[in-house]
């Protein structure tokens, strides 16, 4: 690993000296006989987030060799705090609890190791891959947050009042697709705190693994796209879908059209195109009326759509800022370690759109952040903040 990141890396020392890189990797090379396969996996991933860039990590997540487990739980650090927000039947009792320790650290402390693992373009790239990571037996483990894998304890609060749980490995964890946020997908067997909600499923959760999908809402004269991953599909490419959007928009009285990208994780960037011209076309791109809704997962290629959104069209911003920066290190290759076939990428292309542009995310121009209390609900802040906004 450390022979060939240097190789293929754009800048593997764009954050650090190499000098700290090799420190770091001579330290873990004596600790090895020492530590579990956990805790070496563990201490490897941190080597690599040193790099510093999104594209450039070793992930629990998506790497089926690490052979990490999860817990029966899935978290989520919404406003208000870290929520349990779905769990097994077995664990109904603690849909929607808020999580006040993990073993024997408070979330904030839990967030800040968990942190040092993570491959990240900035916070809320951190943000986003954390509650993943948070119910891994085997990292909670390597960071200390627990001595014992097969039993962990969470305290949790529910109504006002807190109790111990004690949680065990439910089994291997979820490989995660690279370009598309779908862990808010349903989960057979499992419970959700939306689950006792009277209101209907809001349209950004309608369908997260589709694509690319659009919806007229006729109350609001509103055309509601959500765009979900750059990437063509077998029956249509992304340039036909956007022939197909904006003839509905030439064709029908639209007061307003919604770009949602919160759960867009990228793909192929160069295919961002013609949906970027179809817009600056057409008689939507006006302030007021065009609206791109934003957040933690929206990433990569998606983050250069957010890039030229705000170049070229009036589009107003919504949501929370993104998890990827305007200039970024990118299009990672995949290193396969030869004896645990474990895969380390890193990034070999650095994007630039300005180099004085220093911004870490693009900032919402409306703050929508999710509340547990509308995710429970059902309710979008950003999509009421976009359909109550009044043009000046």
């Amino acid at each position: 690993m450390a022979e060939e990141m240097p190789k293929y890396h754009r800048n593997l020392f764009h954050q650090m000296t190499r000098e700290q890189f090799q420190t770091a990797v001579d330290k873990l090379y004596e600790r090895i006989p020492a530590l579990a396969r956990n805790q070496i996996i563990v201490e490897m991933a941190r080597i690599v987030a040193l790099v510093g860039d999104g594209h450039t990590n070793l992930s629990p997540t998506r790497d089926p060799k690490v052979g990490f487990r999860t817990l029966p739980i899935k978290l989520y650090f919404f406003k208000e705090g870290l929520f349990i927000r779905a769990a097994t039947r077995e664990h109904a009792d603690i849909v929607g609890a808020r999580v006040v320790r993990i073993g024997n650290a408070r979330p904030e402390e839990a967030y800040a190791a968990v942190r040092e693992l993570i491959g990240r373009d900035n916070e809320m790239d951190a943000r986003f891959f954390a509650p993943h990571l948070l119910v891994m037996p085997e990292v909670l483990n390597a960071l200390g947050l627990t001595d014992d894998m097969e039993d962990i304890h969470f305290t949790v609060e529910i109504s006002g009042k807190q109790r111990t749980v004690r949680l065990k490995p439910f089994g291997l964890a979820e490989m995660m697709p690279p370009d598309t946020d779908v862990s808010w997908a349903a989960r057979d067997g499992w419970l959700d705190a939306r689950d006792a909600s009277k209101t209907p499923t809001p349209l950004w959760l309608k369908d997260p693994q589709d694509k690319f999908w659009f919806e007229f809402l006729p109350d609001s004269k509103t055309l509601y796209v959500q765009f979900n991953q750059v990437g063509n599909k077998e029956d249509e490419t992304l340039e036909e879908f956007t022939r197909r959007v904006f003839s509905f928009v030439g064709t029908n009285t639209v007061d307003r059209m919604v770009l949602d990208l919160r759960l867009n994780r990228g793909g192929n960037g160069d295919l961002n195109l013609p949906l970027l011209l179809g817009i600056i076309k057409s008689k939507i791109d006006q302030k007021g009326k065009l609206f791109a809704i934003i957040g933690r997962s929206t990433f990569s290629a998606a983050q250069f759509l957010i890039n030229d959104l705000e170049k070229y069209t009036n589009a107003i911003f919504v949501g929370e800022p993104s998890g990827g920066k305007v200039n970024s290190y990118g299009d990672s290759r995949k290193i396969t370690l030869p004896n645990s076939g474990i895969t380390v990428r890193v990034s070999t292309l650095w994007w630039q759109e300005d180099e004085r542009d220093k911004r870490q995310w693009k900032e919402p121009d409306i703050s929508a952040e999710l509340t547990f209390d509308d995710y429970r609900n059902n309710r979008d802040p950003a999509l009421t903040a976009i359909l109550n906004s009044v043009p000046k």
